[in-house]
């Protein structure tokens, strides 16, 4: 019962600590701009294929593809901003246009995909072999690097907002976006700032999931999907309750895994999803907001 306990533990560290890095940049975007960025799946999975295109095709270290990878994700994620966000910024629908627009922008990066690197999954390169013996059960090194590196992204993440100039200009511009503009802040170059980390950061976790699985033009769809369900449950924008809501649903899916089967992990988060909107329906962290008419 005990090796069954570590790895239920393990395994579910690992999912959460992927979806956590994942849900950041989702929950960010949102929180400083208020738009749901429906192309985040495609970036991640563009990070992916970087790095295995850098260290597989040109035969370069693989620590080289992990920062192309983090480069052309903030690329990608600036890209965002400049050819959708920014020109709908000023719309009195941006939310709905944004999120069709995002879509978009989604799509068109999937078909690239597919045109360059084909439709068959292929392996990624950015992996540590070996593994660790705890408890009777043993732990993939790679396993162990996904939390290390998230973990550590986490905390930077979490010291920049708080720590820094730009950080307080995040969190300026997201409590009051006409008050940060009357105070100096730059509020476009934040904006650009938000999207260009969150870009970064899809692309770590596009890496981190295709080591464990394989690289697809269409990987990106189902942590897509968990990081949006994992911001519902945490409240959408409240970037430290998506951190702790990330690990607790990832011990959650492993737990569902290891008890009624891995098809029916996805399925218990739904459930959850629908239990929490039910009960707090602005999330087990956010707040509720009271609109005088």
């Amino acid at each position: 019962m005990r090796e069954v306990i570590v790895q239920i533990v393990a395994s579910g560290l690992t999912i959460g600590a992927m979806y956590a890095v994942s849900t950041i940049g989702l929950s960010l975007v949102y929180g400083s701009l208020g738009m749901l960025n429906m192309a985040h799946g495609a970036i991640l999975t563009f990070g992916g294929y970087i790095a295995y295109y850098i260290g597989t095709t040109l035969g370069l270290p693989p620590l080289l593809g992990g920062l192309a990878a983090v480069a052309v994700g903030a690329l990608l994620g600036l890209a965002v901003y400049i050819v959708a966000a920014q020109p709908l910024l000023r719309s009195r629908s941006f939310e709905t246009s944004i999120f069709i627009a995002t879509i978009g922008v989604g799509t068109v990066l999937e078909n690239v995909m597919l045109k360059l690197f084909g439709a068959y999954p292929l392996p990624q390169p950015l992996a540590v072999g070996g593994d660790l013996e705890i408890g009777g059960v043993h732990i993939p090194y790679q396993n162990i690097l996904i939390l290390a590196v998230s973990l550590l992204l986490m905390a930077a993440v979490a010291l920049l907002l708080k720590r820094t100039r730009i950080g307080r200009a995040v969190r300026a511009t997201a409590q009051n976006r006409e008050a940060a503009q009357l105070m100096g802040v730059r509020v476009g170059t934040v904006y650009a700032l938000v999207l260009a980390l969150s870009g970064a950061l899809a692309a770590i976790s596009g890496i981190m999931i295709s080591s464990l699985t394989t690289l697809s033009p269409t990987m990106g769809a189902d942590p897509m999907l968990k990081a949006f369900i994992i911001c519902v449950v945490a409240g959408l924008g409240n970037i430290y309750g998506a951190v702790v809501s990330a690990l607790l649903l990832g011990l959650l899916e492993a737990i569902a895994q290891y008890v009624v089967g891995v098809r029916f992990g996805f399925a218990t988060l739904l459930v959850l999803v629908i239990v929490v909107l039910i009960w707090r329906p602005y999330g087990l962290f956010g707040h509720r907001q009271v609109v005088r008419l």
